[in-house]
């Protein structure tokens, strides 16, 4: 499975962003980052993506760890957040009997 993380932010606060980033303790073992991958606009501010790489063993400490992580940016201004829960097709077949 993995975790998939959107931010949202305003171009102003981008230095504070990446000074948070630059923070960030290393990751668990279990868990594998792909990105953050971002998209800029002077309209819409700096939108990224994250992509959490978790074993189904082992992904309620995954999300708590990730969202743990996610703490160190609530307090720069404008930043917002979602934290998802995604699987791959064959472990969503297993789901409706079908893997």
């Amino acid at each position: 499975m993995i975790i998939v993380v959107q931010n949202e932010f305003p171009v102003q606060s981008a230095k504070e962003v990446g000074k948070c980033f630059a923070k960030l303790p290393p990751l668990p073992d279990y868990l594998t980052l792909g990105g953050p991958y971002l998209k800029t606009s002077m309209e819409g501010g700096v939108r990224s993506i994250s992509l959490y790489i978790c074993d189904n063993a082992h992904i309620s400490e995954g999300l708590l760890a990730v969202n743990n992580r996610m703490t160190a940016y609530f307090d720069v201004p404008g930043f917002s957040c979602s934290c998802e829960v995604w699987m791959q097709a064959p472990e969503a077949l297993k789901m409706v009997g079908l893997g």
